[in-house]
């Protein structure tokens, strides 16, 4: 009891760093894909992949097949995806942050399979994997 109290400010130092360590595990909200998970959904085919990035970053290179619709204009283009709700969604904007919202928006328009590339393309380029500059559908 006596190292306790003559170490109370060392242990709760460790227990506050210890906590900060976990913040961004218990922050992280939706349905999240590895690369490789999401890597076997596309080889499996019919899965609709959401490019939530400006049009410029989406020009600049994107995954094969996407369909680009920035987040701002999400909600007012998501009618554009009404024929497509029976499909597996992949969101995926440049660095993981901002598909939790696109995700939310998703779920909410009536999608029930919706899932964020963890990391985004940042992470998909940073693993060598292609990216394509054709035009999206």
């Amino acid at each position: 009891m006596k190292f306790i109290i003559d170490n109370i400010f060392l242990i709760a130092l460790a227990l506050v760093s210890g906590g900060a360590l976990l913040v961004p595990y218990i922050q992280q909200r939706g349905n999240k894909l590895t690369l490789l998970q999401a890597t076997q959904m596309l080889n499996q085919g019919k899965t609709l992949v959401l490019d939530v990035r400006d049009a410029d970053q989406f020009a600049a290179g994107h995954l094969r097949d996407a369909r680009n619709i920035p987040l701002k204009e999400l909600p007012q283009r998501i009618s554009e995806l009404d024929k497509l709700k029976g499909r597996p969604v992949i969101v995926v904007c440049q660095n993981g942050t901002q598909a939790n919202r696109a995700e939310a928006t998703l779920k909410k328009a009536g999608f029930t399979e919706v899932y964020g590339l963890n990391g985004g393309i940042a992470a998909w380029t940073g693993q060598g994997l292609p990216l394509t500059t054709k035009d999206a559908k």
